[in-house]
């Protein structure tokens, strides 16, 4: 049944394929079908347990390799480091599992969207029934304030009005009709003689007759998509995993090569063991997962300073990597309120309307768009019908008070407005006539003028000029209407269409729009620097899309666009190869948004995708980051999002990608710092017997070293302020390695260079015959990873440039650190525990001198970037 196209049939066919009828169903039909299709419902697939979400959180390569470092650091006796290791991984699979239930819930928000019950002719009688019970075949029953139970064909309407704007993203009530549509290929919007389930009814009545229900339901085909989409990895969660892969290999490679090469020296089996496996679980930085989720939590926590709350911790991150952003037009990119902005009247456009005491055409315009609304005072505040309400509100503007007007020209009767009429109309009464104030669509009004009104009065009245005119605005995305009036000496005794609507006097043109935002051009602007692609995907007319597309800077042309109808036709090879040269997309379906994100991301794009309805849902869970608007955004939608805009305004998710690339660079900061340190250790290690000199450290010194400097510094590395150049560059591509641009011959270099300085002063040391040549190269290797951690701080900035103070908690981890490996070197109780001895005041400032140079060194790595000479 879901392949007929309902909407082309005339509902006498639509009756008798479903064999039913003006009245309804037979309690025995209805029966029969009942079993026959199932319950009208959401059908939820079965949710995993929480205990499964957890237990999946350990299947990560990294995770495993944590768990073996934390097996090996108790075997060797440093409890410590398992109870770190333990903790820091169990709090990631917390959150992980906190983050996945959260995104099962969305089906469940989409379930509580159903109407509990419905108005139903059964047996030829209206009775209420529980929405569930509904069956292909029922008529229902429809009144203003309804939610529609299942998916109808309409059989009779009066002034029937639906929001639907949580299923096609348009902003304004649809008006409804009856007749059969001859195009078969209609997106959802268009489908005029149908109602959708989880819909509004906003103002009129009607009935139809149940064409799809439970999971047949468009909303039902939704949440299909729904449960059957997978989310996809973020980009650091990608790279992480490929990179605990070669570090486990590397470990272990080095492992082996530490402990072979101390046998051939002649070392004991034990103390080679011991080190070897302190070197592999130092080597392996347990801090990382803690640095992630902490830098994840401050941005997070940023964020909600820029109206954006996040829902999934590895979002923050995300938005620093994408490349596109598919968003919603309305409410996002525009302010999601009607507003008037241009007037047509005596053959003159203008951007406002004049003052009271203006030439009589536009005086009487004004007046006409004051007075022919049903806008009612609420709670102080007028209310009604959006566009209704702007007509009021620019008339209000220019002096013309529908309150006061009304209290000299009082409305006496109206001819309400329908879909096959498309106007409405409403009578004053004054001194001595009664005027007809007439609005609607311009081909409708204008057919019915005989004159036009103009500075010098009453004036011959050429239709094709006026419907060129609305015909160019509407083609810029206007929403036109048209304004006339006709004078009577007294009521006429029939107030109707016919008698009323006919020889009129056209006063003049209205152009209204959901204006963009003020701020988005320039958020536009801001992406485009970036390398970021912002394209908008919406239900909306074609036209109107184009027209906010080009205030925007989004599109240039019309070649950058697609319609629904137009994307349906293209094969998805060919569809592969246009689709990153489209930027705007208009009246498409859920089906095709997620059809659009999918082929950006089969081309290694990382999508962000916005989205408000649940329509929007499906797109919203496969997208690389999915945000759903605070304000105007359904439940669903945001249970399937990772962030949520509290301001529903798309500059704060520019804001958020600033803060997201800020993320990215200090856990990028942070693995490089650490895996340099790392390599630093493990180099002093390996090299210092091919120099014919001792291990230079013992098992508890490597652990010291790891616990020390990964630490303090390397947390304090992930409240670095922002780069100054952070939104100027393009995003990472996705499957570029996370230690691109330098960053493995940084590791490989700066490993090399404090192995070095290391080894040297060992060499020194004992060529002096000093018995503390141990704690000399223990303080050397620590306070040089100290000092690099500094010179880390920017990747091309220099620290003179950056200053000391510019990140507090840095300079406090400095000096903590540097307090604590004095402790271990003067304090004799811990001399015992860490085999070290006190230096001599002149032997430290060698010590702090020689680790100091790493600072410089870093100096001049950066000087030579700037200059192209590396890294280029």
């Amino acid at each position: 049944m879901s392949s007929v196209k309902w909407h082309s049939l005339p509902f006498a066919d639509v009756l008798q394929r479903l064999n039913s009828s003006l009245t309804g169903l037979t309690t025995e039909q209805a029966k029969k079908r009942l079993i026959e299709y199932g319950h009208n419902a959401i059908i939820q697939k079965r949710r995993r347990s929480l205990l499964y979400i957890l237990l999946g959180q350990f299947s990560d390569f990294m995770i495993i390799v944590l768990l073996v470092a934390a097996v090996i650091s108790g075997f060797i006796g440093e409890p410590q480091d398992t109870i770190a290791i333990l903790v820091i991984v169990l709090l990631n699979a917390v959150i992980g599992t906190v983050q996945e239930f959260k995104a099962e819930r969305a089906v469940a928000a989409l379930r509580k969207m159903a109407a509990p019950e419905a108005y139903v002719l059964r047996d030829g009688h209206q009775v209420t029934l529980g929405a569930t019970e509904l069956v292909p075949g029922d008529v229902v029953i429809l009144e203003a304030g309804n939610i529609v139970p299942a998916d109808l064909r309409l059989l009779e309407e009066e002034e029937l009005l639906v929001d639907e704007s949580t299923l096609t993203g348009e902003s304004h009530a649809i008006e409804k009709q009856t007749e059969p549509l001859a195009d078969t290929a209609l997106a959802i919007g268009d489908r005029v003689n149908l109602v959708f389930k989880s819909s509004m009814i906003t103002r009129g009545r009607g009935k139809g007759v149940v064409v799809a229900s439970g999971m047949e339901t468009e909303i039902g085909q939704i949440a299909g998509l729904l449960q059957d989409e997978a989310s996809v990895k973020t980009p650091l969660q990608t790279r992480l995993s490929r990179f605990g892969r070669y570090l486990a290999l590397a470990v272990l490679a080095i492992c082996v090569v530490v402990f072979a090469a101390g046998l051939l020296q002649g070392q004991p089996i034990l103390l080679m063991f011991l080190t070897s496996v302190s070197l592999g679980v130092a080597a392996i930085p347990e801090a990382l997962p803690a640095v992630v989720t902490i830098s994840l939590a401050l941005g997070a926590r940023n964020l909600i300073r820029h109206n954006v709350l996040v829902r999934n911790l590895p979002a923050v991150e995300t938005l620093g990597s994408v490349t596109y952003i598919c968003t919603d037009k309305t409410g996002t990119l525009t302010q999601n309120l009607m507003t008037v902005e241009l007037f047509f009247a005596a053959g003159e456009q203008r951007g406002s309307l004049p003052e009271p005491e203006a030439s009589i055409p536009w005086a009487e315009l004004s007046q006409a768009m004051a007075l022919n609304n049903d806008i009612m005072e609420k709670d102080g505040k007028p209310a009604g019908e959006p566009t209704e309400l702007a007509l009021f509100e620019a008339a209000h503007m220019a002096g013309f008070d529908k309150s006061i007007l009304e209290l000299t020209t009082p409305r006496i009767a109206v001819i309400a407005f329908d879909s096959e009429r498309k106007q409405m109309t409403t009578l004053h009464q004054t001194a001595d006539l009664v005027t007809a104030y007439i609005k609607g669509a311009p081909e409708q009004v204008l057919q019915q003028c005989i004159q036009g009104l103009n500075n010098d009065g009453v004036t011959a009245f050429e239709v094709a000029a006026v419907l060129a005119e609305a015909a160019q605005l509407a083609n810029k995305g206007y929403r036109v209407l048209a304004f006339a009036k006709r004078e009577f000496s007294c009521l006429p005794e029939s107030v109707d269409a016919e008698t009323v609507e006919r020889e009129l006097t056209f006063l003049g043109l209205v152009a209204l729009i959901d204006p963009p935002r003020p701020e988005v051009p320039q958020a536009v602007n801001d992406c485009l620097t970036a390398g970021i692609i912002p394209v908008m995907i919406t239900g909306d007319h074609p036209g109107t899309a184009m027209a906010i597309a080009q205030r925007l800077g989004i599109i240039d042309d019309d070649r950058k666009m697609l319609s629904g109808d137009q994307l349906a036709k293209i094969p998805d090879e060919e569809f592969s190869r246009l689709v990153d040269s489209i930027r705007v997309y208009a009246r498409v379906t859920p089906e095709q948004k997620l059809r659009i994100v999918k082929a950006l991301q089969d081309k290694g794009e990382f999508v962000a995708m916005t989205g408000d309805g649940v329509n929007d849902a499906p797109a919203l869970k496969r997208a690389s980051i999915g945000v759903a608007m605070g304000l105007k955004g359904t439940d669903v939608a945001r249970e399937a999002s990772d962030m949520v805009l509290l301001d529903d305004d798309f500059s704060s998710i520019v804001r958020a990608i600033r803060s997201g690339r800020r993320t990215f660079d200090n856990i990028r900061k942070f693995i490089k710092y650490t895996l340099s340190s790392n390599a630093g250790e493990i180099l002093t290690l390996f090299l210092a017997p091919f120099f014919g000199l001792p291990i230079p450290l013992l098992p508890i010194h490597i652990l010291w070293i790891n616990l020390v400097t990964d630490g303090l510094p390397g947390l304090a590395l992930t409240t670095e302020p922002a780069e100054p150049d952070i939104m100027n560059r393009a995003p990472c591509p996705p499957k570029e390695s996370i230690f691109s641009h330098g960053m493995w011959q940084h590791i490989l270099w700066v490993g090399l260079f404090i192995g070095g300085i290391s080894i040297a002063t060992m060499a020194w040391a004992i060529s002096r015959d000093v018995v503390y040549w141990q704690t000399m190269v223990f303080t050397v290797l620590t306070v040089s990873q100290l000092f690099h951690s500094l010179a880390v701080r920017s990747e091309s900035t220099s620290f003179l440039r950056i200053g000391l103070f510019s990140n507090l908690p840095m300079l406090g981890s400095f000096l903590l650190t540097l307090l604590l490996q004095m402790v271990v070197i003067y304090t004799p109780a811990l001399n015992t525990i860490f085999h070290t001895q006190p230096l001599p005041m002149v032997d430290l400032a060698v010590c702090l001198f020689i680790s100091s140079l790493i600072l410089f060194a870093v100096e001049i790595e950066k000087w030579l970037m700037h200059r192209g000479v590396i890294y280029a």
